[in-house]
């Protein structure tokens, strides 16, 4: 892993698709569906699809930061999904849905809170992404991992 690498933590509502977008951009080092946002340890799929973990369906990006910046993953955060929906995604609802920015300094958060109101430019409706302090990130299982490479199918996210 790059010495330089820095940590970025995404919900965009199902993480299959949110990882094959951010996988395909350069300078993303390493993508990892998982669970963030909500009070139970060690969460199974199951579990967080009950809701009542609190957690969404989230990735934790790995970046070279020399080579695509924080506000990039930002853009394509608001391009590959739909941030107007609460706890809801396409067919996809449930607050492990939800649409999240996770920071992990005061620098991703300032660049978060600035990065609504520019994108809230763009759309028709409010904006209902929540910005948070990133927490615990437990990995989904390995079968989540590489989902779409494994298993093909269709992207169930907007297409860059």
């Amino acid at each position: 892993m790059n010495d330089n690498a820095q940590t970025a933590t995404f919900a965009a509502g199902c993480f299959w698709g949110v990882e094959a977008a951010f996988r395909q951009v350069p300078g993303v080092l390493e993508v990892t569906s998982g669970y963030t946002g909500g009070h139970t340890e060690n969460p199974t799929y199951r579990e967080v699809c009950s809701n009542r973990t609190g957690h969404a369906e989230a990735v934790e990006l790995k970046f070279d930061p020399q080579i695509v910046s924080y506000d990039k993953l930002l853009d394509i955060f608001w391009q590959i999904h739909d941030p107007t929906t609460m706890n809801r995604q396409g067919p996809d609802v449930g607050t492990q849905y939800r649409s999240a920015i996770f920071t992990h300094d005061e620098r991703q958060r300032e660049a978060a809170h600035a990065s609504v109101k520019r994108e809230q430019g763009n759309q028709q409706r409010p904006i209902v992404t929540q910005i948070e302090d990133a927490r615990a990130f437990y990995p989904a299982e390995e079968y989540h991992q590489r989902y779409f490479e494994k298993n093909g199918g269709a992207a169930c996210h907007i297409q860059l």
